[in-house]
């Protein structure tokens, strides 16, 4: 449990005058409680009142997990067989006051809403909990980032495994099915995000996905991958070359390393995320690439893989020590090239360091 991040909450609902913070998102829900789950259709909820002791509310299924996560506070269940935003309301009603009900707007659907609406009919949900949450995870403790330190490791070791895969005829799914199976039987039990690895054209979709698609000599090969270690993700992306690169493949791949290392080396605190952006886009619109360039430079990383801030043009947030972030930029030409190079990065008291140290000069396999 993050009695720490619980404090800061308590502190927040305290100087707003909510009585009870509802936190929605299992990622957010294991930020401060400590207990991981993926509760698919069924209802996960930690609520925090200051004064009051929190308490979990999981499925019954998984009553047992939660108590063995280390929350030393009450857990309820649920059965499937019961309403549970009925037992919710009990419970908030027998516990607190119930006046002001702070949500994670960013999260809480629709029906959800309506349902604690339903239940509580007098109750005010127009806080939004979800700007102060971003605020305390966007600054790293050194422990989080030693933790995404050694979550870079293994995105490096999944490369390795990876680049070792390629040759002649191999699919793309093959080379991700390669790596997954690697690094499970290394220990990492799950990717931060589906593994992502695209040869030839299919790299020039910045979100393709995977497919039956075969390697074959001078083309690039997009790798984009992450793990989950210790609660923490890692987020990176390398692109290699099969055989000899054509002179299009080369360029491509330069610019975008230029841009890239550009934007990594003007890390520092007190510049914004905005300016970030422009540098790597300012390079690669110099080579005449701008519209091919078509997403942001990169966004927050923690405990879920992407996470606030947002780096984009106009974005003035101010850099600081301790924030992390990706820096991600790259240019795709549709059915010809797709080159995009990614590191997460941590900042420190005058520039910055990644957590992933994979080269980053073109390397070409044979």
């Amino acid at each position: 449990m993050n009695d720490k991040k619980i404090n800061e909450l308590n502190g927040w609902l305290k100087t707003t005058g909510a009585d009870v913070a509802y936190i929605s998102n299992p990622a957010t829900i294991a930020y401060f409680s400590g207990f991981k789950s993926e509760p698919h259709e069924r209802v996960l909820a930690l609520f925090v009142a200051p004064g009051k002791d929190p308490f979990l509310f999981t499925p019954a299924l998984e009553v047992e997990e939660a108590k063995n996560s280390g929350w030393p506070f009450d857990i309820i269940g649920y059965l499937d067989s019961e309403d549970p935003w009925a037992k919710i309301c009990q419970e908030l009603n027998s516990r607190y006051e119930v006046s002001s009900l702070a949500l994670e707007k960013n999260d809480l659907s629709v029906e959800r809403y309506e349902a604690l609406k339903w239940f509580l009919p007098k109750t005010d949900f127009s806080l939004d909990v979800t700007p102060v949450i971003q605020k305390m995870q966007l600054t790293k403790t050194a422990s989080e980032i030693d933790t995404l330190l050694e979550a870079g490791n293994w995105a490096d070791v999944a490369f390795e495994v990876g680049f070792a895969a390629i040759k002649e005829g191999v699919s793309e799914m093959e080379i991700v099915a390669e790596i997954e199976y690697e690094l499970k039987k290394r220990g990492v039990s799950h990717m931060s995000f589906d593994t992502t690895v695209l040869a030839g054209a299919n790299a020039a979709s910045p979100h393709g996905v995977p497919g039956d698609r075969k390697v074959t000599a001078n083309e690039l090969v997009l790798f984009d991958l992450g793990v989950i270690w210790k609660g923490y993700c890692s987020d990176a992306t390398r692109t290699v070359a099969y055989k000899e690169p054509t002179a299009l493949q080369r360029k491509i791949y330069d610019i975008v390393l230029e841009a890239e290392l550009a934007a990594q080396a003007a890390v520092k605190p007190g510049i914004t995320a905005g300016e970030l952006d422009k540098i790597a886009r300012d390079v690669i619109t110099g080579y005449g690439y701008g519209d091919y360039f078509n997403h942001r430079l990169g966004h927050g990383i923690g405990t879920t893989v992407h996470e606030f801030p947002s780096l984009i043009t106009g974005n003035d947030l101010v850099i600081e020590e301790g924030m992390c972030f990706s820096i991600e930029p790259g240019i795709y030409l549709p059915d010809q090239v797709g080159v995009r190079i990614e590191d997460c990065i941590y900042v420190t008291a005058d520039g910055c360091v990644p957590f992933t140290k994979t080269a980053k000069e073109l390397l070409i396999l044979s």
